[in-house]
């Protein structure tokens, strides 16, 4: 049982320990992921759109071939 208090008591002083980021720093890094992701999705959603009219273009010639 001293062990296991002794695990908190050390986790809460190491916790005290931490410089947490301020609120300006968290909402910054936020809207930089948050636009990371938006042009990734947008990339690939023109990537997948692309793509996808490709095959359907080859589906079309390889029926019109028959």
């Amino acid at each position: 049982m001293k062990r296991f208090l002794a695990f908190f008591r050390e986790a809460y002083q190491e916790l005290r320990k931490v410089i947490w980021p301020s609120r300006k720093n968290v909402i910054n890094h936020t809207l930089i992921v948050l636009g990371s992701v938006l042009v990734a999705m947008l990339i690939l959603l023109v990537i997948d759109s692309g793509l996808a009219k490709g095959i359907q273009a080859l589906i079309n010639i390889s029926q019109n071939t028959k």
